[in-house]
């Protein structure tokens, strides 16, 4: 049997749903093909959405219409905000959701979208016309044929599951690996490598002593994604906060030989940023104990995942590992941790689009790129999906997106031989790319190409009506320091202005806030929080939000600057070291140029030079 779509989309995971959503808001006619139907959206490891930079990238897939944001909330059993006590750069959101609550409402969304149709099966070989990818044929004899096709397969190629000497072929527990693919892949030219990850211990909370823990707190209940109101709230629970000991660590010591890890049995490399337990063990031999995060995994499940103890030790290590930590004596495993090898794709080898530069009609999304999480997945399945659909790559700046800085770091630095995560320290124009203005800066780019529908647009043009409206009153309105307006500011704790000023030059104060103005004034505008917050925020930081602009200008400039491909970087004032950095990257621009490793901005100045004599010559 041959079925013809637009688009195929292989593998149902973060990226998979992005994908294949953007595509059919687009208008294109989608197959996704997935092992299973009820591993849609499924969540692989921690039960959670959001968290340091990954929270932007969740309010940016939002904000260009996509599903992630939104699923979340609607299955949101804890939600936070990271970073509150610094600055709206770096502040994020991270929300518990419920396991089995979330993968079930994101196959509704991908039910419900009618120019998506759901084939069960594997995706073992690649339909391809010279060199160009036309469609897939799958593990049942049936062939998809299609313009473009999308891999987000995850862990998934030539994956292997580790735990002590035991190794099983699989992407994850009682799934199978897709071999035949990687087989393929190679086979086409794709540079392959392997990398690793891992998972932590379930246990069982009926076996925990809860009341030896201690409490997670500053907690958010009121807390979304999504910039569209949710019908509903689900009950919050609590996480709690544990902490491993000297016998935790003496434990793991005496059984690192029981290691795949160290071992060599594990040949690919996992992150830094989230290391296994018995790597922190060995890496940071003076600490005394390591926090541990215990976070139910549903409302409707004893389950508790351990954030924080990923581990690949044997299963027996695993058990008194735990019943050592306090609070834990008596816990029962409910499934052991396990490490997962699997190949990757260079993503050095596509393009803004992630279409493979080698191979037209083909694109790669999510972890089969060399990154972790759900949320840089979920980016990257709606960059492909927007991409294929338009046949050019749909691109967003460093200093417009997260999203952007996440591409472009991928295709233009590539992962340095382990996962790639987000972290705000990334994004050289953070100040710009906060939670909060994720709509303000994206959702017209998405209205443009067609991703964002008419709902979400009129909801962004009242915002920013109400935004506008409120700002004017801040610059129009004055305040005089009367008896009235001097009381009110004692009792505020705030100073009271010598002379008259405006609202907006009282609200540039760091003590005075919104909420203080609606206290100290009283004809202030009614406006919701989040219009109070974009009001507040663009007063404040007006004069740095102006320098972030003047400097976004400035890296928008060098990136319009084209490397020719037959540039010769030998020059006077580029070292040898960075001559041959340059020839192996080959970067498209003078912005590419400047955010590779090891290329100093003097190698940029030259450059520049070099190609302005080239210009005029």
């Amino acid at each position: 049997m041959k079925t013809t779509v637009d688009i195929v989309v292989v593998g149902a995971g973060h990226a998979g749903c992005e994908a294949a959503l953007a595509a059919a808001r687009l208008g294109a006619s989608v197959v996704m093909v997935t092992m299973k139907l009820d591993h849609i959206g499924r969540l692989s490891c921690n039960p959670a959405v959001g968290g340091l930079a990954k929270g932007n990238l969740v309010r940016e897939i939002d904000a260009l219409g996509g599903a992630m944001g939104q699923v979340a909330d609607a299955c949101t059993i804890q939600f936070r905000r990271l970073n509150t006590r610094k600055g709206l750069a770096v502040q994020a959101s991270r929300a518990q959701v419920d396991i089995d609550l979330y993968p079930a409402a994101m196959r509704r969304v991908i039910e419900a979208e009618r120019q998506i149709r759901v084939m069960e099966g594997e995706a073992v070989d690649l339909e391809v016309d010279g060199q160009r990818v036309i469609g897939v044929e799958l593990n049942t004899g049936e062939t998809v044929a299609a313009d473009a096709v999308i891999l987000t397969t995850g862990t998934f190629l030539s994956a292997v599951m580790h735990c002590g000497d035991q190794q099983v072929d699989g992407g994850r527990v009682g799934e199978a690996a897709a071999s035949r693919l990687s087989r393929r892949l190679k086979g086409l030219g794709l540079r392959l490598g392997r990398l690793k990850t891992g998972t932590t211990p379930r246990l069982d909370g009926r076996t925990i002593d809860w009341d030896a823990i201690e409490v997670q707190t500053e907690t958010m209940p009121e807390g979304q994604f999504s910039f569209q109101s949710r019908e509903k709230t689900l009950p919050q629970i609590d996480c709690h906060i544990a902490y491993t000991n000297a016998n935790t660590h003496a434990l793991i010591r005496s059984s690192l030989d029981r290691s795949p890890l160290f071992s060599g049995q594990i040949e690919g490399r996992g992150p830094r940023y989230c290391p296994s337990i018995e790597d922190k063990i060995v890496r940071f031999a003076d600490k005394e104990r390591h926090q541990l995060f215990l976070e139910p995994e549903g409302l409707n499940t004893d389950r508790v995942y351990v954030n924080g103890l990923s581990t690949s030790l044997p299963a027996d290590v695993q058990l008194a590992m735990v019943r050592s930590i306090r609070g834990l004596e008596s816990a029962e495993i409910l499934q052991d941790g396990y490490a997962v090898e699997y190949d990757f794709a260079d993503p050095r080898d596509l393009d803004h689009g992630l279409q493979h530069s080698a191979i037209p009609g083909l694109y790669l999304a999510g972890q089969v790129n060399g990154t972790s999480g759900y949320e840089e997945a979920a980016a990257q399945g709606l960059i492909a999906g927007t991409s294929a659909v338009l046949g050019e790559p749909f691109v967003l700046g460093r200093d417009e997106a997260y999203m952007g800085v996440l591409i472009d770091d991928l295709v233009t630095r590539g992962v340095g031989g382990e996962p790639y995560r987000m972290f705000s320290s990334r994004a050289e124009h953070r100040l710009l790319l906060r939670e909060d203005n994720a709509d303000r800066r994206l959702t017209p780019k998405g209205r443009s190409v067609g991703l964002v529908n008419d709902a979400a647009w009129d909801r962004l043009q009242t915002k920013l009506a109400a935004i506008d409206s409120a700002r004017a009153w801040c610059e129009a309105t004055m305040v005089r320091p009367n008896a009235e307006v001097t009381h009110r500011c004692k009792d505020l704790g705030i100073a009271v202005p010598r002379k008259p000023l405006t609202v907006a030059e009282l609200l540039r104060r760091p003590t005075v806030s919104w909420a203080a103005l609606e206290a100290l004034l009283d004809d202030v505008p009614t406006v919701s929080a989040a219009i109070a917050l974009q009001v507040e925020t663009d007063i404040k930081y007006a004069g740095y939000l102006a320098r972030e602009a003047q400097r976004a200008e400035r890296t928008r400039k060098m990136a319009s600057v084209v490397i020719p491909s037959d540039m010769n970087f030998d020059a006077p004032g580029i070292s040898t070291e960075v001559a041959e950095r340059l020839r192996a990257a080959k970067p498209a621009t003078l912005g590419a140029a400047a955010r590779l490793p090891g290329v100093t901005p003097a190698a940029i100045d030259m450059l520049a030079v070099l190609l302005a004599r080239r210009t005029a010559g």
